[in-house]
């Protein structure tokens, strides 16, 4: 039994050059990386502001942190996830006509490959750009910033969704197919069923991410806590600072536990 497995451990390939030639590439990368990047140290006040920031933590702005008007932190949290919430829907379903001509079993490889690229396109422009250029078209606004959150939702959203399409069995689209089946019809009735709770997973990820990015779309007048964020900052008021942090940490790490909890009872059935 042994000189079996033996015998079974001399004929396996050697794959020691593979590893090593991937282990230089990755280290010339490495070095390559850090000649690119020029260290400054920290600013002479840069400490200074860190522990501002801290103590802006430990001793919040309490009357600013529970105002309940429109200039405080629980309005302003509000109507971040509100622009995130809106840009993830309108994402979603605006992905999923794409995602499914994305997919080459669709709709063939042509279109497949004109709509990869399109995708690619919008999903190389940065969320914050998209933000400072619809700010111009639209204002500045909560508007502006839902506009940017369906827009840069769309590219990761069709992708993951065209992922999941390429995976079903490929035999319920065949049998729909020798019926006689239309595109439509193969979409609405043998596919659509089957990827419902992958697409509400992916979507709620999606929104989970878009959270976050809707208090930096903030900073450029999109709307969102991000804009009283940046001019407490400035106005070197740091319990006000405190008192936003502290509400983004509860929000975020809220939505977190519940969108983890979603995910897992769609995906795999946990309680």
């Amino acid at each position: 039994m042994n000189s079996s497995i033996q015998k079974q451990l001399n004929e396996a390939p050697n794959h020691m050059l593979y590893f090593s030639t991937i282990a230089a590439i990755l280290l010339a990368l490495l070095i390559w990386s850090i000649a690119g990047v020029n260290y400054t140290g920290v600013e002479d006040r840069g400490l200074e502001f860190a522990g501002n920031i801290i103590k802006g933590i430990l001793t919040p702005d309490l009357e600013f942190l529970f105002d309940f008007t429109k200039q405080g932190v629980p309005y302003l949290l509000f109507e971040t996830i509100a622009i995130a919430f809106l840009g993830t829907i309108f994402g979603s379903l605006l992905a999923i006509p794409i995602s499914f001509l994305m997919a080459p079993s669709v709709v063939g490889e042509p279109i497949s490959f004109i709509t990869r690229l399109f995708v690619i396109f919008v999903r190389t422009i940065p969320s914050l750009v998209y933000g400072i250029m619809l700010i111009r078209v639209t204002g500045p606004g909560a508007y502006a910033g839902v506009l940017t959150m369906s827009i840069t939702s769309i590219g990761m959203i069709s992708k993951l969704y065209v992922d999941v399409i390429e995976n079903l069995d490929r035999g319920v689209l065949e049998a729909m197919t020798s019926m006689g089946c239309t595109t439509y019809e193969k979409i609405r009735y043998g596919i659509l069923p089957q990827l419902f709770s992958s697409f509400l997973s992916t979507t709620i990820y999606r929104f989970d991410m878009n959270l976050r990015d809707a208090t930096i779309l903030g900073l450029v007048g999109a709307g969102g806590i991000g804009a009283p964020l940046i001019f407490a900052m400035n106005a070197y008021r740091w319990n006000e600072v405190g008192s936003i942090l502290i509400g983004l940490v509860v929000l975020i790490l809220l939505v977190e536990v519940l969108s983890n909890k979603l995910r897992a009872r769609l995906v795999s059935g946990e309680r």
